[in-house]
């Protein structure tokens, strides 16, 4: 006999679970979430960090939480999370001391809502911006803005908040290929990264910039094939079309107001609690089994906001694995997104010699410096990071967050986060990582000082650097250090991405939201409101606002 029961019972407090916990509270279902670690939200956290008095975030930091579904139906606004959208969006710095900054061509116009509207005056900008460059590349982000606006934007929102279709059937994405004004084609679902780059822009600069953004939105390299969603994903983020969003408070801040309208609908929360087995009775899923013994009743259904290795590997008998979900699993693969991610805490933000030509350098909430050499990230990048651990050569992503949340740090002081992208975490020991740390440390600002002379070891406060070995052993899902839970190349992105039967297992009343399923790593993807819509077909509830 069970010692608890609830209708629904969520395995995993990470970000998608508190999400779906609200939705399923909402339709009227008691709902229980219970979690591993001390803390729900999973990669949507802050820490205290990297010195005394300062905020980090330890994985998730660019997000547009107000663009989520979630958001307005639950009035995340009033439950704490709000937004600040600073004028410039991405810029990309180089060695030569050029510089390309974008600003968004659809700034927020009302924070509350998070309504956008077009600007001329940013399209503009960009626009010249880009034309230093190149005249034909800012032509193509005219054409492009408008093929965007008019095409592409509402088919991107319609697909990443849509069940995903049965193959053969095209989706919102899939569609547009058979509209000669959209701007794509069939051969474009094929095309590697590399090929995309060189397809949409003419210069080195954008094509350097498309190569990191491909890795910055789903930790992919130049040879593989990205899909049409991260196409349109990752052109997005190279020309700039939506708003930067900085969330005051942090990351943290959105699984804090998740959390808060949870438990006004009821929603009980268990932390430092590890589901130990599925129970599942002719063929259905009826509970848990929690590892000190606690049998826990579900009435109605069990979420798993867990990755298919976890779910399938560790919590169901072996004998409840087809042959058919073996074989997925095998194929599963966590070889890709793998980063060295921290924070330094400064004495001063970075001072680029660029900003001498663009003072706006110096303020963009995604800045990434990188050598202008596009044959070493096309060919030799990939090769030295799986080599090494580590390019002779970084492409690295920076946000001076304080700048807009100065809640992050003391009066004064600020911290400013990077990323660059290394190798799985299986690949060298944990002396070896440990080693690698302090080796990278040292070579990131010997690198950023060329770019910008201030990144001195004299203005570093503190820092700390969080290497794929490290994410592996908070996120059991994000397997080999792969902050995306899995490979997010088109053959395992959209319909075919997690296990067979999508958001529904191949056991009844088990289901999957988490960032291993259709929509994939990120904060505010879809996954887990596309399993609640799939839950909301199968027991008559209320769809989503």
């Amino acid at each position: 006999m069970a010692d608890k029961s609830y209708d629904a019972i969520v395995i995993g407090g990470g970000h998608h679970g508190t999400i779906i916990a609200p939705y399923l509270a909402k339709a009227g279902m008691k709902v229980g979430v219970f979690e591993r670690l001390d803390h729900l939200g999973g990669g949507a956290v802050t820490e205290d960090g990297p010195a005394p008095g300062f905020r980090m975030n330890f994985c998730a930091n660019w997000t547009r939480f107000y663009g989520h579904h979630a958001y307005k139906e639950f009035n995340l606004r009033a439950e704490g999370l709000e937004y600040t959208f600073p004028e410039t969006n991405e810029a990309i710095v180089f060695d030569d001391e050029t510089a390309y900054v974008s600003y968004a061509a659809f700034p927020v116009v009302d924070p509350v809502t998070g309504e956008t509207a077009f600007s001329e005056k940013n399209t503009k900008r960009t626009y010249e911006s880009i034309a230093q460059f190149s005249r034909a590349d800012a032509e193509t982000y005219l054409e492009l803005t408008e093929v965007y606006q008019e095409k592409w934007r509402p088919a991107f929102r319609r697909h990443r908040y849509s069940l995903p279709t049965p193959y053969g059937i095209p989706d919102a994405l899939e569609e547009l290929l058979a509209d000669p004004k959209s701007g794509l084609d069939p051969s474009m679902q094929f095309m590697t990264c590399k090929q995309i780059a060189h397809y949409f822009f003419e210069s080195d600069e954008l094509r350097i910039l498309a190569l990191r953004g491909f890795l910055t939105s789903g930790g992919i390299f130049p040879d593989d094939v990205p899909g049409l969603a991260m196409i349109i994903a990752n052109i997005h983020l190279v020309l700039g079309w939506e708003p930067a969003a900085v969330a005051k408070g942090a990351t943290q801040a959105i699984t804090n107001a998740l959390v808060s309208a949870g438990r006004k609908l009821g929603v009980e929360y268990f932390i430092n609690t590890d589901v130990d087995k599925i129970i599942v009775e002719n063929g259905k899923a009826k509970g848990i089994r929690l590892t000190d013994g606690t049998q826990v009743e579900a009435k109605k259904l069990i979420v798993g906001d867990i990755g298919t290795p976890q779910l399938f590997l560790r919590l169901l008998d072996k004998e409840l694995v087809n042959r058919e979900m073996k074989r997925k699993l095998e194929a599963n693969l966590y070889d890709r997104g793998h980063v060295f991610w921290g924070t330094l805490a400064v004495h001063e933000l970075p001072k680029y010699k660029a900003a001498s030509v663009n003072p706006d350098i110096n303020a963009t909430p995604r800045t990434y410096w990188a050598p202008k050499d596009l044959a070493y990230m096309e060919n030799k990048y990939m090769h030295e990071l799986f080599l090494l651990g580590m390019g002779s050569k970084f492409f690295c992503l920076t946000a001076p967050d304080t700048i807009w949340d100065p809640s992050r740090a003391p009066e004064g002081k600020h911290t400013v986060l990077f990323e660059e992208y290394s190798c799985p975490a299986p690949f060298y020991s944990r002396r070896e990582w440990r080693q690698m740390g302090e080796e990278f440390l040292n070579s990131l600002l010997q690198q950023w000082e060329e770019y910008a002379p201030n990144m001195t070891k004299e203005n570093v406060i503190g820092y700390r650097v969080i290497t794929p070995v490290d994410l592996q052993d908070t996120h059991l899902d994000m397997k080999d250090g792969s902050w995306c839970e899995g490979t997010m190349a088109a053959s395992q992105s959209g319909r075919f991405r997690g296990q067979p039967g999508g958001f529904r297992t191949f056991i009844k009343n088990l289901y999957m939201c988490s960032s291993a399923m259709t929509g994939g790593g990120g904060i505010g993807r879809g996954s887990s409101l596309n399993c609640y819509k799939a839950i909301a077909e199968d027991f008559g509830l209320p769809k989503p606002e």
